[in-house]
């Protein structure tokens, strides 16, 4: 369609279609008062403040809700608009304490000064935030009212101060109706709801239930869209305003939402999601809006180095620390050291890290977390398209017109991405859910496939066995694109539909269904996380994933894909800078000639062509006494590594062992010496999130005491241990190494990415990035088909352990807790392990809601609270393992994927107890 043209207060303006005249005016830069409007939300015309004088148009409309037609004549500032504008203010403000609003000394108000112009202290002005986060004062200010001529009725309704991180005061309230609409249509929750009728209404819970009961998410959305001070965070409200704002990237989970963070003082004051991104597009979740400031200035940060002696740590300077870590490092055999690197450290960290542990220590036991969650995506994807990472855009779901979620608790896992979900099938789009447990997901799915754990195979080539049978193939995408499709063939061959009901308890009429709906509803996306991954078949499943995609066609093509969501914000990233015993930077193997010969030429040294060992064979050597020392960088094995009482055993086994973190985990207490490095607010560098997508982190604060950026020790490391090549003046230094290296990396560049992320591969500065991979042919060529069979979990449930255990995570708590449970907010949301029964289960067993109970497995106990739910299924036991005292990798088995070498956590035998 063409541009439109229209004319307001005699400019001519021209606008795209479906503009309405609030955004003409925006693009003009005329300012139009306005209280209810939100960018993000369904124009409202409910404050009316927006209204405007249209010729030919009877009345006053709002310009956030007309649009705009050619040739439209528009008046913002006449007489009749000003007096009406100020009337319906007024009005507004006879419910609103209003001193705040006329008084000069508003931005200089304590909460309990005297007002020097006697305002009646009845109006309680000492209630209004004052840090000039108030839209309604900007209104007040642009229609020029300093005095209502209507009396002011106070509702006098106690604040709410149920949550930990933000406060309800609805005296403040003007029903807007925008707290209550971004919860509704942003974030589907509907937490919240116009309570009341008439005067009296008030946005509310239903029947006054409190928040969590009404599943709220503690998002903090409504927070940022109330445009007064009736929702607020409640350290903020009496800060004061913010001297800077810093952009930069979350440091939780892998979406790698952006965000602005508020300095004053040298402090954080808060996190608030940023608008303008092609990632989150102002929406968080509630570690990202309230669970940063109190990490980086915890009391409990490390901020000097430490050195064990006699059993107790001792206050050292980085001299004394660094030189006996050299000392120490460079005394042993080159196979008897291990690196374990961290995903929740910069690209520049992982990139140093895994270089010392090539180029100082000589081999290549360097390993970090991606190993328990997605190291089958890297071996799967890799077998079958030739690259293992996101082949499409976390802003494509939206559009999808299938959604196949399995494996993936995508609501508390990756919300924001949950968003896009829900934003698909608000648009028509279909919603299948394959998950053992009933989450918030299934709610509004068309198809639950609820499976056994453990039987994705099955269920899997079961739905591609109905898609050939049926001759829902595609058939050119699989003749031009694939190859060995025969095996494929072959496999589905010894599927028997009866069988797969059999296994996985989903029955194969749904799993027809399903299959149809897959494949006739395109574009289709497929999502995953470690549902999918951790198992002992973790490979084969994500091929299986791939399989499908394949057979229908959706690659290469917008809303489509296979899709596994990262779970730590730099997981991807670490992968991609060669934190893995197997590859270099960018996935160049450490076994190929060539490459050997290309990072020696770099680095100036001979290197190992030898795999190093994973994690979990870390472990193993070091409890075998093969490995003699570790350098442990932001991991903390003793509560995310299977069959934990095993991995603490290993590390006590250790001749000598360095830990560098930003607190005293429960790996560093093991360690013989302790480095301080500073959080992701206190240096700069760049995360990769889920969907290859490279950005920034920038420095906002101070280093806290004497810790350093960790790329920076690991560099002063080297130089003490006297190697080359680590005299890097900042981590842009590091990407420039990086850029020479990795050839998906070639065109990203701090410089660059000042504007904004770029996905990868991006192989020179002229490159735009990547959003879609495999858009005219895989990586590897061809799409790969091979055969699958199905293999069952290492254990089983029996009679001595009747149950089956899977584990995951929330969204109020992170990984093994580091830094999570220092968060106030948080820990009341979610403050302890819970063991999540079905109630016939609890039934059987005769045990309470809130009872404590015993849960073990061969490898050892813990206890933990019950709680009674639905969610989980019939013999199935769910516990989360963030939880230290109640670590629930103390009970999962080490038994691993032989491809990939994950364990599996997702799958082990257990059995409940009353205390």
């Amino acid at each position: 369609m063409a541009d439109l043209n229209l004319t307001i207060d005699g400019k001519q303006i021209t606008v795209k279609p479906g503009s309405t005249v609030l955004d003409a005016c925006k693009q003009a830069g005329i300012y139009i008062p306005t209280l209810c409007f939100h960018p993000d939300l369904t124009p409202y015309g409910a404050c009316r403040l927006c209204i405007v004088e249209i010729e030919k148009m009877r009345g006053l409309p709002t310009a956030c809700s007309t649009p705009v037609t050619e040739g439209m004549i528009v008046k913002t500032d006449t007489d009749q608009i000003k007096n009406f504008r100020r009337g319906v203010l007024e009005l507004i403000l006879t419910e609103h304490p209003h001193p705040c609003l006329t008084c000069w000394r508003r931005e200089r108000c304590g909460p309990y000064d005297i007002c020097l112009r006697n305002v009646d202290v009845t109006l309680r002005c000492v209630l209004c935030p004052k840090n000039k986060i108030c839209e309604l004062q900007e209104v007040t200010d642009f229609i020029g009212i300093d005095k209502v001529e209507f009396p002011y009725v106070y509702r006098n309704i106690p604040i709410d101060h149920e949550n930990t991180s933000f406060e309800r005061d609805y005296n403040l309230c003007i029903k807007c109706g925008r707290c209550i609409r971004v919860c509704q249509e942003i974030r589907g929750a509907a937490a919240i709801a116009w309570t009341m009728r008439g005067s009296e209404a008030l946005p509310g819970t239903a029947f006054g239930i409190s928040l969590k009961e009404a599943d709220c998410q503690y998002c903090g959305a409504c927070v940022d869209a109330c445009p007064t001070g009736a929702l607020m965070e409640r350290d903020r409200r009496w800060e004061g305003e913010k001297e800077k704002q810093v952009l930069t990237t979350c440091p939780y989970c892998g979406v790698g939402c952006q965000l602005n963070l508020a300095i004053k003082d040298g402090k954080i004051m808060e996190s608030v999601p940023a608008r303008e991104n092609d990632v989150n597009r102002g929406q968080a979740c509630v570690k990202g809006r309230f669970g940063i400031k109190e990490v980086v200035h915890s009391p409990e940060r490390l901020t000097t180095p430490l050195i064990k002696r006699n059993g107790k740590f001792e206050k050292a300077t980085w001299d004394e620390a660094l030189s006996l870590v050299s000392s120490k490092l460079g005394s042993y055999a080159k196979d008897a050291t291990a690196v374990l690197s961290s995903a929740k450290t910069t690209n520049e960290d992982n990139y140093v890290a895994q270089k010392f542990t090539r180029v100082v220590l000589g081999n290549n036991n360097i390993d970090h977390c991606a190993r328990l969650c997605h190291a089958p995506t890297v071996t799967g994807l890799a077998a079958t398209f030739g690259s293992g990472a996101m082949t499409n855009s976390i802003r494509e779901i939206g559009n999808a017109k299938c959604v196949f979620a399995i494996g993936t608790n995508t609501s508390e896992s990756h919300p924001v991405i949950a968003l896009e979900i829900k934003k698909a099938v608000d648009k028509g789009g279909k919603l299948i859910v394959g998950n053992p447990r009933g989450i918030r997901l299934t709610n509004f799915s068309d198809i639950w496939l609820r499976h056994a754990p453990g039987s994705d195979v099955p269920l899997l080539l079961g739905m591609c066995k109905v898609i050939v049978d049926e001759g829902l193939e595609d058939k050119e995408f699989i003749n031009s694109r694939c190859e060995n499709f025969d095996d494929l063939i072959g496999s589905l061959k010894n599927v028997k539909l009866d069988e797969v009901e059999k296994i996985t308890g989903v029955p194969q009429e749904t799993i027809k269904k399903a299959a149809r709906m897959y494949a006739t509803n395109k574009p289709a996306t497929i999502l995953y996380t470690m549902g999918i991954t951790q198992h002992t078949t973790g490979t084969d499943n994500v091929m299986a994933i791939a399989y499908l995609a394949m057979l229908t066609g959706n690659l290469g093509k917008p809303s489509s894909g296979v899709n596994p969501l990262r779970g730590q914000n730099n997981v991807q990233g670490a992968c991609d800078m060669g934190a893995l015993p197997n590859v270099y930077p960018a996935y160049q193997s450490v076994t190929d000639a060539a490459n050997k010969s290309k990072f020696e030429a770099a680095w100036g040294v001979k290197l190992s062509d030898k795999t190093g060992l994973t994690v979990t064979e870390m472990m193993d050597a070091a409890h075998e006494g093969k490995i003699k020392a570790m350098y442990i960088i932001g991991e903390n094995p003793p509560i995310s590594e299977p069959d934990a009482n095993h991995a603490v055993a290993a590390l006590r086994k250790l001749d000598f062992l360095v830990v560098q973190d930003i607190f005293m985990t429960e790996t560093a207490q093991e360690a013989d010496v302790v480095l301080p490095a500073t959080t992701f607010a206190e240096k700069v560098g760049t995360f990769t999130n889920t969907e290859r997508r490279v950005q920034m982190v920038r420095k906002a604060v101070e280093a806290v005491g004497e810790s350093k950026p960790d790329w920076q020790i690991t560099s002063l490391l080297a130089q003490k241990m006297g190697v080359k090549g680590f005299d890097y003046q900042n981590a842009s230094e590091i990407m420039t190494e990086i850029n020479q290296l990795a050839p998906s990396y070639g065109g990203i560049t701090h410089a660059r990415l000042e504007t904004g992320g770029l996905q990868w591969p991006c192989p020179n500065a002229d490159h735009p990035g990547t959003p879609i991979l495999h858009t005219n042919q895989f990586t590897r060529g061809k799409g790969r088909f091979m055969p699958l069979t199905y293999k069952p979990p290492a254990e089983l449930p029996d009679a001595a352990y009747p149950l089956t255990l899977t584990t995951g995570r929330s969204l109020y708590q992170y990984h093994t807790g580091t830094m999570t449970r220092k968060v106030k907010g948080l820990n009341d949301l979610l403050p302890e392990n819970l063991a999540e029964i079905n109630p016939a289960d609890a039934a059987k067993l005769n045990v309470q809601n809130g009872e404590m109970v015993k849960v073990s497995s061969r490898r050892g106990h813990i206890n933990a609270k019950v709680k009674i739910t639905d969610v989980s299924p019939v013999g199935v036991v769910y516990m989360n393992f963030h939880f230290a005292e109640s670590a629930a990798n103390i009970l999962t088995i080490a038994a691993i994927d032989p491809v990939a070498k994950i364990p599996e956590f997702k799958v082990c035998a257990i059995k409940i107890e009353k205390i």
